[in-house]
């Protein structure tokens, strides 16, 4: 093997790595022990996806894309599903959504692609929680009266939630983030395998993508038109990033450079041209919107943005 294939080699080992930590948001407990120690010692297919009717009033769908794994039309039905009541998200439609965004990202490559690896890691956590917990259904019965009205103000959401009886515990956001509280399952100080925590670190990721979609909706004005890689690096740079170390931060921004032109979301999302493009993300990411600011609320009502 010559060098230049040598130090291919060893920059897809070293991504592959990073594309392991780089969600943890507590990449950087493991990046300062190693200093430590070094110190130490979501129709059937019949057009394009053109129509520019709102993502919640309009009444048309966007129809399925042939020949694709990913399906714009599948994502944006579970994010339209996702959210419940007045200020609460469900778990089983959002998650799905994050399948339908792993698509996309593995899509645009191996790079990209190793980043989805990550994400699946996060929403395979939430799910085996949802299942030990039907394993144990008493204890998702465990909120009493005080608990309710301590940590829910909107009277509506009190109402449908007794009448559910809490019977899953892993329903949506508002009664996991409820549970895992009553269980101890939060830890505000240290590193857990909790819901709450897993679920802080798709809500940041959830936020990059949408600030990406949304610069790759904008229609390109006069002058040099920034390419998707451009987009996704500024996207990153204004969300993630803040998150990550130095060396994760330039290891993701390797990643990005491999990122497919323009063109290829054209095929993606079975569009002809930026307009069309435009609708759909434009439509896409009002949904997401809609999902992240509900789960942005909830996170902050109970203190939860900064989990380590």
């Amino acid at each position: 093997m010559g060098v230049k294939g040598k130090a291919a080699a060893a920059i897809l080992v070293l991504l592959l790595f990073l594309g392991s930590l780089w969600l943890q948001g507590g990449l950087d407990y493991h990046w300062d022990s190693c200093l430590k120690g070094y110190n130490q010692g979501n129709k059937l297919p019949q057009k394009p996806n053109s129509s520019g009717s709102d993502v919640v009033e309009g009444p048309h769908v966007l129809s399925l894309c042939p020949g694709q794994n990913f399906q714009v039309s599948m994502l944006l039905s579970h994010l339209l599903a996702s959210p419940a009541y007045t200020s609460d998200v469900l778990l089983k439609p959002y998650l799905s959504s994050w399948d339908e965004l792993m698509k996309f990202m593995d899509a645009l490559g191996p790079m990209v692609g190793l980043i989805s690896k990550e994400i699946e890691t996060k929403t395979s956590i939430i799910r085996k929680l949802a299942l030990l917990s039907e394993d144990n259904p008493k204890a998702e019965l465990a909120l009493n009266a005080h608990s309710l009205n301590s940590m829910d103000a909107h009277s509506e959401e009190k109402n449908n939630l007794k009448v559910s009886r809490y019977t899953d515990a892993y329903h949506s956001v508002r009664s996991m983030i409820w549970v895992e509280l009553n269980r101890g399952l939060v830890d505000f100080h240290h590193q857990t395998d909790s819901g709450c925590r897993t679920l802080l670190r798709l809500h940041r990721a959830l936020l990059w993508l949408k600030l990406f979609l949304q610069k790759l909706a904008e229609t390109p004005v006069a002058g040099r038109v920034k390419s998707p890689s451009e987009l996704c690096r500024e996207a990153y740079q204004s969300t993630l990033s803040v998150h990550h170390t130095w060396f994760v931060r330039k290891a993701a921004e390797l990643a990005f450079i491999a990122m497919p032109e323009r063109g290829f979301f054209f095929r993606l999302v079975c569009v002809q041209n930026q307009e069309e493009l435009s609708m759909v993300l434009n439509r896409v990411v009002k949904a997401i919107a809609e999902v992240y600011d509900r789960t942005q609320k909830v996170l902050e009502e109970n203190g939860m943005l900064d989990l380590p």
